[in-house]
């Protein structure tokens, strides 16, 4: 995730997003975003193909390494900045697995049904959420419990994180921003990474952050997945074919949605109303 138009980084059982929410960019970071090196430079035809397919954005496409909790390393490709999926996932999806959010992916979780999550605290490898990121992990939680779902979730803090659901942990990367991913079996995607750069924004903005990162692991895709408006960047054809619009929601830009590619630092942590509704008809 870069800073000022922040990626976001989602990874899904198998897929990643940077998840990029907007700051004002600096001329520095919107030239790093202007001059990242095209798929094409960077992987196979094959690979560009397969993501293309899934009507994810193929123009930016990167090597990605996944820390696990306990330093545990797995091999992804980073798409659109915030999206990261394996080789083995790409060979597993097609076109028909992929929706879009207000555009939301086939894969959902199923509900009704409880999901426990917990934020790592262990301290080895740097990967303990920080006081002000576990303050907004339980805001984003409550973000979620306060809509009704069919889905319930329930927070803890430790280290045992092996029978959660979605383990949430830091990165100690320096960046901004952080990485989930997309469902799996009915179930949310496991691991959800906040990059330790988060530290220098507020409470709300690190809420904003983790809402954004945990609606990947329900399925939820970039409101603007088809442009990324909200880094700066337009003209980008992600090949509408096989997406599914939601129902009540738009179908162009919309500012508001914590779903957005990128971020601000100065967000407040909170649903825009099409995500609530979007989230409403989905769960």
């Amino acid at each position: 995730m870069k800073l000022n138009k922040l990626p976001l980084v989602l990874l899904a059982t198998g897929l990643f997003f940077a998840s990029c929410q907007k700051e004002d960019a600096t001329p520095e970071t919107q030239e790093m975003l202007n001059n990242e090196a095209p798929a094409s430079q960077q992987v196979s035809k094959e690979i560009v193909e397969k993501v293309a397919n899934l009507n994810l954005n193929s123009d930016y496409i990167e090597p990605f390494e996944l820390v696990l909790p306990g330093g545990e390393k797995e091999s992804a490709f980073l798409i659109e900045n915030d999206i990261a999926i394996s080789e083995d996932q790409l060979s597993k999806l097609s076109s028909d697995d992929i929706t879009s959010k207000q555009y939301h992916t086939y894969n959902l979780v199923a509900s009704p049904k409880t999901i426990n999550v917990i934020g790592y605290t262990g301290i080895g490898y740097g990967q303990n959420l920080s006081y002000k990121m576990q303050q907004a992990l339980q805001r984003a939680i409550a973000n979620y419990n306060d809509l009704n779902l069919g889905l319930t979730f329930t927070l803890t803090f430790g280290t045992n994180y092996n029978a959660y659901d979605i383990v949430v942990y830091k990165n100690s990367n320096g960046q901004a921003g952080g990485v989930a991913g997309f469902p799996s079996g009915g179930n949310p995607y496991k691991w959800v990474q906040i990059f330790s750069g988060m530290e220098n924004y507020s409470t709300a903005t690190n809420e904003h952050v983790m809402t954004h990162e945990i609606g990947h692991t329900l399925g939820l895709r970039h409101t603007d997945w088809f442009s990324r408006e909200s880094c700066g960047q337009s003209g980008e054809d992600a090949e509408p074919d096989g997406a599914v619009h939601i129902p009540g929601t738009p179908t162009g830009y919309d500012p508001d949605s914590v779903m957005l590619a990128c971020f601000s630092a100065n967000e407040s942590g909170n649903f825009g109303y099409y995500d609530t509704v979007a989230l409403n008809y989905l769960y």
